[in-house]
């Protein structure tokens, strides 16, 4: 479902990323690990379509998006791509439906079948009780619960992750993760995570090593 080919990104004189080639099934959960500096945020953000490579293509769906302008390319993130990052990025004046419903208010979809998918995912999550709680009146866990809703909610052809368990205790890290592998059971969902959370890593169908901007397996 992704096919990564020679993806090369540099900053300045430093090149981050130095021909990187993957491919990812749907259904697959991929973790992606490496010591800090590897380039593993910034691959995340080049297959996340929130950043361009330098060179190389990206296809995701039969669709090369190296090759989209921006306004196109936008839609297609919108409609396909779930993200979900080690801090929450809810926004604290909204209540947790409504931040779920932000990525389908975008797509142009109705406000009743909006809340009524962001209320199926909630549920699914265990949070259909919090729907209309704030932000400040959640804990982590439930925090990344809700991102986790608001990534899925357009039912995207993947959910990348960069440290999705990174700021969250033990437990709630441990059900974040078979969070995933159900997501995956349950809507046969394909995931890529970076982390640095060996048990996370390991869990994983693959993992891949990124090492001197390249990936070792």
């Amino acid at each position: 479902m992704i096919q990564a080919s020679n993806i090369t990104k540099s900053y300045g004189q430093l090149q981050v990323l130095k021909g990187i080639d993957l491919s990812i099934n749907k259904g697959e959960i991929v973790s992606i690990v490496g010591a800090s500096g590897a380039g593993k945020t910034t691959l995340l953000q080049i297959l996340g379509t929130l950043d361009r490579p330098d060179q190389g293509n990206l296809i995701i769906n039969d669709i090369d998006v190296t090759r989209l302008k921006s306004k196109a390319l936008s839609r297609f993130r919108n409609n396909e791509i779930g993200f979900v990052f080690q801090f929450h990025q809810l926004l604290p004046e909204f209540s947790a439906m409504e931040n779920v419903c932000i990525p389908a208010f975008i797509k142009g979809v109705n406000k009743k079948q909006a809340e009524a998918s962001a209320m199926e995912y909630l549920d699914f999550l265990g949070m259909k009780d919090r729907a209309q709680h704030k932000p400040a009146e959640l804990s982590g866990g439930e925090q990344q619960r809700v991102a986790v809703a608001r990534a899925l909610i357009n039912q995207p052809s993947v959910l990348y992750a960069d440290e999705p368990s990174g700021n969250l205790d033990s437990k709630n890290s441990k059900e974040l993760h078979r969070l995933f592998f159900d997501l995956r059971d349950q809507f046969n969902q394909t995931f890529v995570i970076v982390t640095h959370n060996q048990e996370l890593a390991e869990m994983a169908d693959r993992k891949l090593t990124i090492e001197d901007g390249v990936v070792k397996n």
